[in-house]
């Protein structure tokens, strides 16, 4: 029973199982898993110390186990299969706008959406490639302009929405809850020649992201102001919402401003200061703005090279087709950024005959080392060495963090050597 945790058995289309038979059942195989962890039980595995398991029903008392072997536990199944997850409880409710009506205790299985039990989130994204002047610098006022329209459409869908319970469909009527996101940030990085895993790549992430959460709360506050009124929970919940509002609002302000244009700092802080200033008066239609989705489906529409706040997942993708044969792709924000780093034509066509030939980017004539990051994915191409490194990926997640209502469905690449 000790070792029930060691990978000891193949199976499930080449995956690995755990010992004790959980993902032997049709049920455990088809869901996500997540362990909801604490603070204090974080602190508990950092110091070393016993961890009370209580009973679910009543708070009860039921034995003590050592945190860390707890800890190594999940690291251990999750290392094998993938599952558990895990879920910060004490992050994710100190940044709950409506606490007062309940706690957060899960989220959907993408784990973007996190809010009140039977409650349902409608999603919406933009394309931030679109956004682009012809010099490729990113136009703010029509940006806080779209994403003014896209809310208030999405809040005229709440009341048009079906849902699958009446209790769902109540929750959703009385909070209101929204989810507008962005695609294409990976290629918008790198068309402005900076590399995803990069200070100055978080912080302009950070300012966009900043923008279009407080442009979203702005834009409910008006709607509340305008016609409307503040969702029904807003009256029980606005001491605690408007907090959380103060806490997007100081974290503009750890935004490293040395590496992020001017129009967009003070873009981010105006939407911002509007939002509170216009919520504290009318408050805000909608329990919740934001969310950073995978948009798999909808990026492909919308003809990104890369989906929600990922990366590129390689330069050159290889899709199967359900009637057989290949689909290839080739990113085609390259030859923007190699421009912006100041290539000539002749050097551009180069690169990307090589990127072409070779599915990779290294190697190629003219190009200088100190702009391969720039070009750095998530995968390494099999003729490749490079890939962003998975410390790239969390930093990112945090630089976006503090200006969403909701979380981010994101990919963490490891590397195949990667240790318990």
């Amino acid at each position: 029973e000790k070792k029930a945790w060691a990978l000891i058995d193949a199976g499930y289309d080449g995956g690995f199982n755990v010992g004790g038979g959980a993902y032997d059942s049709v049920f455990f195989q088809n869901a996500n898993h997540s362990v909801r962890v604490t603070d204090a039980f974080m602190r508990a595995v950092i110091e070393d110390r016993e961890w009370n398991l209580t009973a679910r029903t009543d708070g009860a008392p039921l034995e003590k186990l050592r945190a860390r072997d707890l800890m190594k536990a999940m690291t251990e199944a999750a290392w094998a299969c993938g599952d558990p997850g895990m879920q910060f409880d004490t992050t994710v409710n100190a940044w709950h706008t409506c606490p007062n009506t309940d706690r957060i205790n899960a989220s959907n299985p993408c784990s973007e959406y996190m809010f009140l039990d039977d409650s349902a989130c409608n999603l919406a994204s933009l394309n931030l490639r679109k956004f682009q002047d012809a010099r490729g610098d990113f136009d703010v006022t029509s940006f806080r302009r779209a994403c003014a329209t896209t809310i208030t459409a999405m809040e005229i869908i709440v009341d048009n929405s079906k849902y699958p319970t009446e209790k769902i469909a109540q929750n959703s009527w009385d909070y209101r809850p929204l989810g507008l996101g962005f695609a294409n940030l990976g290629a918008l990085l790198m068309s402005r020649g900076l590399p995803y895993d990069s200070a100055p790549g978080r912080a302009y992430a950070g300012a966009i992201t900043a923008i279009m959460c407080g442009e979203a709360y702005r834009q409910s506050a008006q709607i509340a102001a305008d016609a409307t009124g503040p969702f029904v929970g807003y009256a029980k919940n606005e001491q605690p919402m408007m907090r959380v509002m103060r806490k997007h609002r100081q974290a503009v302000e750890k935004i490293d401003s040395a590496f992020v244009p001017y129009d967009l700092m003070t873009g981010a802080r105006a939407a911002w200061d509007e939002a509170i200033a216009t919520g504290e008066k009318y408050g805000f239609r909608n329990g919740q703005v934001t969310v950073l989705a995978p948009t798999g489906t909808i990026a492909f529409l919308m003809d990104c090279d890369t989906t929600g706040v990922e990366p590129d997942i390689a330069l050159v993708k290889y899709k199967r087709l359900v009637g057989g044969g290949l689909l290839k792709t080739t990113n085609q924000t390259v030859p923007e950024a190699l421009t912006k780093l100041g290539y000539d034509e002749k050097e551009v066509e180069a690169i990307v005959a090589h990127i072409a030939a070779k599915d990779t980017i290294e190697g190629a004539p003219y190009l200088k080392d100190e702009h391969l990051p720039v070009f750095d994915c998530a995968f390494r191409s099999s003729n490749g060495t490079r890939s962003i490194h998975y410390m790239g990926h969390l930093r990112m997640m945090a630089a976006a963090q503090p200006f969403l209502s909701g979380a981010i469905s994101k990919t963490v690449n490891l590397p195949n050597d990667c240790t318990i």
